[in-house]
């Protein structure tokens, strides 16, 4: 009696690890940069005021980068030579500031007068460092930890990852709107992260700033309209993008911020240009397709009436505050913070005071018809911030921040991904934007989105095939 054959049995759970062991480790890094996002979307709206809260963002990026040392690597042996420049002259200029200079340079640099003359009184002068103050310039370069963390994983993250990326952000902003919802109809008495601040009526998410609120809103805005949706959506993705943008609109009106709803018409025009683009490009399919674009055209007017009736039951009153912001008189209190910060700037250009150092610096600096009961904190203009604290080389590494930008852009403009690379070029243009009369940057959450952005734009701007991105 012959014995039956027995055939052999792969072992799947040794296929199984080996076909999913470079899959796992590709996951990891979408995971990381999911927990380190919303880690900051968390806890890191406060600014510098919330050391602790920063400091939980920032040991969950470097716990994210301790787990992917390869990607750092990946980084710097990949990357475009000006990607790594600037990133390396963005933490090389404040760290410049903390080395220790003997007293014939340091007492040489400009707007150096009162240090010294403080130095005398207590007791010598030494060996100092560039910085004023050091332990705001040292400050200054740990914030830079966030962003970079995103940008060194998010290098070697696939890109369909980063697109899951982008739809995170997207719900994080949507629960920024729920918790809004509390805090507008409570008149500020529920749902405040931050709440030294009393602004009844006022949504602010996560944030300390209702502009800083309304510019990651608009941020959110931004890649949902712009980005492919999630393939499980499936018919339902044309409703639901419509509605999650309706919803991100309000929430920005809610924040009564006069910019970031300026700001918000960039992501709501190139959605328009998209859609206008696509009516021309793509050949009629016969009838049927005629009515489904139809009935798909009259869903989303249906859909932005009800949303426009709901905001008009439900927050009465709010668009109307906002206009009378964009007609109030120009008495407005950064005016006069400019005046005082401008001579700040003269005084110690072109070097600068240091990183992180505009607080100190400025309350020696502010006129006293200027003077008010509230201590200014920031320049709200971050060029001139960066003009007293960096000097020129600080505008000139903005300037090359803003060309590879503008580069990276352009060149996008010939990709089949074009939109996603523009749905973070826009996101950096709205920071930027919003630079000009406050201080986005200033703030864990934004640094990340920053990052994030960053990572979105250099990625799908380059081809698909035949590059190393």
């Amino acid at each position: 009696m012959k014995k039956p054959i027995r055939k052999a049995v792969p072992n799947t759970q040794t296929n199984n690890a080996t076909s999913n062991g470079p899959t796992s480790k590709r996951r990891s890094h979408l995971w990381a940069l999911c927990a380190l996002l919303v880690c900051a979307a968390v806890f890191g709206g406060g600014g510098s005021r919330y050391g602790l809260a920063n400091l939980v963002v920032q040991l969950t990026a470097i716990g994210a980068l301790a787990f992917h040392r390869d990607a750092f690597l990946k980084f710097w042996l990949e990357a475009p030579f000006a990607l790594k420049l600037l990133a390396s002259a963005s933490v090389l200029l404040p760290a410049l500031f903390l080395i220790p200079l003997p007293p014939q340079v340091w007492t040489a640099l400009p707007g150096r007068e009162l240090v010294a003359q403080s130095l005398e009184l207590a007791g010598g002068i030494g060996w100092t460092t560039a910085s004023v103050d050091p332990v705001r310039t040292l400050l200054a370069i740990t914030a830079l930890i966030t962003p970079l963390a995103v940008l060194f994983i998010g290098w070697k993250a696939p890109r369909a990852h980063l697109i899951t990326l982008g739809w995170v952000v997207v719900i994080l902003g949507l629960a920024n709107v729920a918790v809004g919802i509390f805090q507008v109809l409570s008149n500020g008495a529920t749902g405040l992260f931050y709440p030294e601040i009393p602004m009844p009526g006022i949504l602010f998410g996560a944030f300390a700033n209702r502009n800083t609120a309304g510019l990651f809103l608009v941020a959110c805005l931004t890649f949902a309209a712009l980005l492919p949706a999630p393939p499980q959506a499936g018919q339902a993705a044309l409703p639901a993008r419509i509605i999650i943008c309706l919803l991100l609109l309000v929430a920005i009106l809610l924040t009564r911020s006069r910019t970031s709803l300026v700001i918000a018409f960039l992501p709501i025009a190139a959605l328009c240009l998209r859609v206008l683009r696509q009516k021309i490009s793509t050949p009629r399919k016969g009838q049927r397709g005629n009515e489904t674009r139809k009935w798909a055209t009259l869903a989303a007017v249906v859909l932005t009436l009800g949303a426009v009736a709901s905001v008009g039951v439900m927050v009465p009153g709010r668009l109307g505050d906002v206009i009378e912001r964009f007609q109030s008189d120009r008495t407005d209190a950064r005016t006069y913070i400019w005046e005082d910060a401008s001579y700040s700037a003269s005084r110690y250009w072109p070097v600068g005071s240091g990183m992180g150092t505009f607080d100190d610096v400025f309350q020696t600096d502010e006129s006293l018809e200027n003077i008010t009961q509230r201590r200014a904190g920031r320049a709200h203009n971050d060029y001139l911030e960066v003009a007293i604290e960096a000097g020129a080389p600080g505008l000139l590494l903005i300037t090359g921040w803003l060309a590879l930008l503008a580069w990276l852009s352009w060149q996008a403009r010939g990709r089949e991904d074009r939109w996603i690379a523009w749905s973070g070029s826009i996101t950096l243009v709205a920071l930027a934007l919003q630079s000009v009369t406050d201080y986005p940057l200033r703030n864990q959450t934004m640094l990340a989105i920053a990052g994030f952005a960053l990572v979105v734009l250099v990625r799908f701007s380059a081809p698909r095939r035949g590059a190393k991105i």
